[in-house]
C-alpha cells in the first residue's frame, strides 16, 4: 500500500509537488497556512487539510517539507504544535528546502531522537518544472530509505540523484546554486556593461550563446535581454541572496575558499536593498545598468 503523504509549505513549487503526488494516487494531508497557494485545486483532486504540524504528523506516514529555509524548517519541526510533536514511530520527514547543511544535521538527529527517519531531498528547477512533475531531486539519505522513498520522489522528479548520507543534499544544493546564480551575476554584469558600451542585446547573446557563454543562465536571462520579460527565471532576488548567504555559511563551516562568493553574495545583497526582496534575478542587469552595485 502506498504510504500516506502530508505536505507543509503549498507554495509555488510546493503546489506542483502535491499536485503531482495525488495523480499518482497517494493520499495527502496539507497544513492550512496564509502562505499557500489556493488550496482549491488540491482539494477537489481529494487532497484534506490539517490546522497543526503535529495533527498533521500524526496523521500520515511521511511529511514533506517545502518552506522557504532553515528558520522556518526548524520551526516547522521543532516548535510548539511541530511535527516531531506528533511524528508516528518510523515515519519519516523529507525536507524538499533550501537548507544551511549544519542544520540539517542538527534537525536529523532531533528526528531520529523522536523515532522517525530523515531524508533532504532539495530540488532544482522552476515552477513550471514542478507543476510537470520534472524537477530534480538531490537526495541525501540512507541508502535504504533512499530506494523507500524513491517511488515517492518520482510522482514529481525526473532526475533524481542519490547524493549522499543525510545532509549532503543539501549541500550539493547549495554548491549548484551558487554556480547557477554565480554564472547569472556574470552574465547580468556583462550585460550591464554591454549595454553602456553600446552593445545591442541581441548581438550580445548571439556571441555567448556560440562560445564560452552560452549554457543554461544564458537561456534563463536571454528573454530578459532581448524582451525585458523576467519570467524565463522566475526566482526573487530575496531566495538568491538566501541561498547565496546560506552558501558562504556552507563555505565558512568546510574552511573553503570563498573570495569569488562574497562578490556574488553581495551583489544580490545590494540588489535587493534596491529592488526589493520580490524583485526577480534577471532584473539585475537593469539595476546593474543603472550603477547599482555591491559595496567594495
Amino acid at each position: 500500500m502506498k504510504p500516506a503523504v502530508g505536505m507543509i509549505g503549498i507554495g509555488l513549487m510546493g503546489h506542483g509537488i502535491a499536485r503531482n503526488i495525488l495523480k499518482r494516487g497517494y493520499s495527502l494531508t496539507v497544513l492550512e497556512h496564509p502562505g499557500n497557494q489556493p488550496l482549491d485545486e488540491l482539494l477537489a483532486a481529494g487532497a484534506s487539510t490539517q490546522r497543526s504540524a503535529a495533527s498533521l504528523a500524526a496523521s500520515v506516514d511521511v511529511v514533506i517539507l517545502c518552506v522557504t529555509g532553515s528558520p522556518q524548517v526548524e520551526a516547522v519541526l521543532l516548535g510548539d504544535g511541530g511535527v516531531l510533536q506528533g511524528l508516528r514511530p518510523g515515519g519519516i520527514v523529507i525536507d524538499c528546502s533550501t537548507a544551511i547543511p549544519s542544520s540539517t544535521q542538527r534537525l536529523c538527529e532531533a528526528v531520529q531522537a523522536a523515532g522517525g527517519r530523515f531524508v533532504d531531498a532539495p530540488m532544482t528547477r522552476t515552477p513550471r518544472e514542478a507543476a510537470e512533475g520534472r524537477l530534480n531531486l538531490l537526495v541525501g539519505a540512507e541508502p535504504a530509505l533512499f530506494d523507500e522513498c524513491r517511488p515517492l520522489l518520482s510522482c514529481f522528479a525526473e532526475n533524481i540523484t542519490h547524493v549522499g548520507l543525510p545532509g549532503a543534499g543539501h549541500q550539493m544544493k547549495l554548491l549548484h546554486n551558487y554556480v547557477s546564480l554565480g554564472f547569472v551575476a556574470l552574465l547580468a554584469e556583462a550585460a550591464a556593461c554591454a549595454q553602456r558600451a553600446g552593445i545591442a542585446p541581441a548581438t550580445l547573446v548571439e556571441v555567448l550563446a556560440k562560445g564560452g557563454g552560452g549554457g543554461t543562465a544564458l537561456e534563463r536571462l536571454k528573454p530578459y535581454l532581448l524582451h525585458g520579460d523576467p519570467s524565463g527565471l522566475r526566482f526573487s532576488m530575496a531566495n538568491a541572496h538566501k541561498d547565496l548567504g546560506y552558501y558562504r555559511t556552507m563555505a565558512g563551516d568546510c574552511d573553503a575558499a570563498h573570495q569569488i562568493a562574497d562578490g556574488v553574495l553581495q551583489t544580490y545583497e545590494s540588489a535587493s536593498a534596491c529592488a526589493g526582496p520580490q524583485a526577480l534575478v534577471p532584473e539585475l542587469v537593469t539595476l546593474l545598468a543603472a550603477g547599482a552595485r555591491a559595496d567594495p
